[in-house]
């Protein structure tokens, strides 16, 4: 019997233009409360029905006054008004002061404002007076109004992914609603007669499907809905019966394990007789084998099936295809160029990612043991170094650096 044919080596670049070329974004959408839409993808942009902030204001607790009106340091201003938060303020007596707490309207005719740091509140009829002990400038901790946003203006555009700070930029315009993306639904199986689940007793042979709860972990940290089948049974039939139902209730369906050219098992023929399937191998480490096809409606990813190849393919090939689907604008993580400390001799071939730690001085450390089997190293490091084909690496070369916080969410 031959041997099967090892597809060529693809590039990174070269199998995510591919990837990303035959999907599309779903196109469905769903209007939210802006509260519940964090981690979603924006469908429609968000402008501003009105200025931010809506009037001029102050940015500190302290007087409003005319800066005309302090000619020397020790000027004395009589009170004339307190206004707080809230309140909308009298117009502005020139030759006196306004008593003013942060955020509060800026009386018309007041051009500046001094922090009550810099004055001494002297007692007596009324409000009293106060003596102002320092220089002023027109327009001193003064926040303009529109200087935030403007009337009419996009503040969020469609294909923005919502954070905290992007939902706080939407409800200060008052958007009460968003239309957003609904989630990808994605089907998550395991194949393997070897596989058990933690709990269960670990007999000869067997190991514990870590991959499952770091796959599911990393869909739901992309704002995914999970459909977990669990473990199929290492039997054609059962196979296709898995991926005939998940195709029925998801748009994607990832595996692991099964995917390397060569390989006896019952995944590859299984999605072949239900739909289409491409195997690839890409030129990275750890990594190498990916299989990308169709089921019915449903896309099908098959991953790797060690556990840190699993989980660095899934980062950067799963992940982009993921929010693709979602319409997200933005696919690729932000990047740094960091020093290494650590040195890397051995040139691959292959574009390497490599576990590595930030440290206290701002460079970066490898971890001692690279295996694409010690899932460890992805808890302790804080990201990958990025390392092109045929490079070695010395102590204080600059690196580019991907952070987890950037390819986890």
């Amino acid at each position: 019997m031959s041997e099967p044919v090892r597809p060529a080596l693809r590039s990174l670049d070269e199998a995510l233009s591919q990837l990303l070329g035959q999907v599309q974004p779903l196109g469905r959408v769903e209007t939210l409360s802006t509260a519940e839409a964090l981690g979603r993808v924006l469908a429609e942009e968000v402008r501003s029905q009105l200025d931010v902030p809506p009037a001029d204001n102050t940015a500190m607790d302290g007087y409003a006054l005319r800066a005309a009106d302090v000619a020397e340091l020790g000027a004395v201003l009589p009170v004339s008004q307190r206004v707080p938060a809230g309140v909308i303020a009298g117009a502005h007596q020139p030759g006196t002061a306004a008593r003013i707490f942060t955020g509060a309207q800026i009386p018309v005719g007041a051009d500046a404002v001094v922090m009550q740091e810099q004055c001494e509140a002297i007692a007596g009829d009324g409000l009293g007076s106060v003596r102002v002990n320092t220089e002023v400038q027109s327009g001193q901790w003064i926040r303009r109004r529109g200087e935030d946003v403007q009337q009419g203006s996009s503040v969020l555009a469609a294909g923005h992914r919502l954070d905290a700070a992007a939902l706080g930029l939407a409800a200060s315009v008052g958007a009460a609603q968003l239309k957003v993306s609904r989630r990808v639904r994605v089907a998550l199986f395991s194949t393997g007669d070897e596989l058990v689940m933690p709990g269960e007793p670990l007999k000869p042979g067997a190991i514990y499907n870590s991959n499952r709860f770091t796959l599911r972990g990393l869909l739901q940290g992309l704002g995914c809905e999970v459909i977990d089948l669990g473990i199929v049974p290492d039997q054609l039939d059962a196979t296709r019966a898995a991926l005939r139902e998940a195709t029925v209730q998801s748009d994607l369906i990832i595996t692991s394990g099964g995917v390397s050219v060569g390989e006896e098992d019952h995944l590859r023929p299984a999605v072949q007789a239900e739909g289409r399937l491409d195997l690839w191998q890409i030129a990275i480490k750890p990594g190498k084998p990916l299989a990308f096809g169709q089921v019915g409606a449903a896309y099908f990813v098959g991953l790797p099936g060690n556990p840190v190849s699993s989980f660095v393919t899934f980062l950067l090939l799963v992940r982009p295809l993921i929010l693709r689907l979602q319409g997200a604008a933005r696919l690729a993580p932000r990047s740094l160029p960091l020093r290494a400390e650590f040195d890397w001799p051995k040139a691959d071939k292959r574009r390497e990612f490599l576990r590595v730690r930030l440290n206290d001085e701002g460079g970066l450390d490898l971890f001692p043991n690279q295996s694409s089997g010690v899932l460890s190293s992805a808890v302790w490091g804080d990201g990958l170094v990025d390392n092109p084909p045929g490079r070695t690496i010395a102590a204080g070369d600059f690196v580019r650096f991907l952070p987890f916080s950037q390819l986890l969410s």
